[in-house]
């Protein structure tokens, strides 16, 4: 059952609850209310068919951000056999919005990089609200280098509304940090997969996303920036944020279609949060099945094809000479 549901799951809220005050009842007065549970389940089911059948953008993006939705740690710790975590970056401090370190995939050893936006309000405030500094890419570097010693695959899970934007952050290098997080991704001779499991935006999501294969889960979103930062800017007004979320073409069906996902992946009815474990278990699936074919890529050739691959995103035209 949803424990904190968004302004369109309430209806489905109400009938789970409904259900659940039934079975407590029946089980406590000993009255035989299964076929009245009955109905409701299948009226449960074709509700939520319904609402989710047809989401908006917004919806999708109110979605990603779910309170409920699982993070990096739920999945690392769902689909990793054993996780040793690295910290801090050797020249300032560990920032918790950034999760590292080497787990096993079955019986291959990855190393992990993911942002970590946290569960309750302290947890949220010790991750920034999964909001890296400079230190977290950096830390994230020291994970990518270890991988390039040891030729250990990456596989990282993007969800940030973000790169921190203040004044501290400007100060250390949050530019640079980003880019050169990037530029290492790009010449790295490991394979590299991406997962988008929630909110990826700006900047801060790039810079753990330019990989050899992206995966995003059916209810996440990527883009240039977060759909109340695109109104702010064209319009000077934050509550056109669903206008501009239809316009960014931030969903996973827009990005599947413009090739910068490679594969959907299928969440539970309802999304991620109403079965972690089901949906963890698709992503090591999909996750294992990639390795295995990037594996077989000569080095030189995976960087290669990584640079012809974001090179061919976009489309434009030419006007004049």
């Amino acid at each position: 059952m949803i424990h904190q549901p968004l302004d369109f799951e309430k209806p489905i809220y109400e009938l789970e609850k409904k259900i659940e005050e039934f079975r407590q009842l029946s089980a406590s007065e000993g009255i035989d209310l299964s076929d009245e549970i009955a109905r409701l389940e299948k009226k449960v089911k074709k509700l939520r068919e319904e609402t989710f059948s047809n989401l908006s953008a917004w919806k999708i993006v109110q979605l990603s951000r779910h309170p409920e939705r699982p993070y990096t740690y739920d999945y690392i710790y769902l689909i990793s056999n054993e996780f040793v975590e690295i910290h801090g970056d050797r020249r300032f401090k560990d920032d918790t919005a950034i999760v590292s370190g080497i787990g096993l995939l079955n019986d291959q050893r990855v190393v992990f990089i993911g942002e970590q936006k946290g569960r309750g309000s302290k947890d949220r405030v010790l991750r920034n609200f999964g909001m890296p500094h400079p230190e977290g890419y950096r830390k994230a570097m020291r994970a990518m280098d270890i991988a390039q010693k040891f030729g250990i695959p990456i596989v990282t899970f993007i969800d940030t509304p973000g790169a921190y934007p203040g004044i501290g952050a400007e100060e250390r290098g949050q530019a640079e940090a980003i880019s050169e997080s990037i530029l290492k991704l790009a010449g790295i001779t490991v394979p590299t997969i991406g997962c988008i499991i929630g909110e990826g935006s700006s900047g801060g999501a790039l810079a753990i996303g330019l990989v050899d294969k992206m995966f995003i889960l059916e209810y996440a979103v990527y883009s240039v920036i977060s759909p109340e930062g695109c109104a702010a800017i064209l319009w000077k007004d934050q509550s056109k944020a669903p206008q501009a979320a239809d316009a960014l073409k931030m969903t996973a069906d827009d990005l599947k279609r413009m090739g910068i996902a490679d594969e959907i992946l299928k969440e539970p009815a309802g999304g991620a949060h109403n079965d972690p474990k089901s949906m963890a278990q698709t992503i090591k699936e999909a996750l294992i099945s990639a390795l295995a074919e990037l594996k077989s890529i000569p080095a030189d050739e995976l960087v290669k094809n990584r640079y012809s691959r974001y090179r061919s995103m976009g489309q434009f035209r030419e006007i004049g000479k």
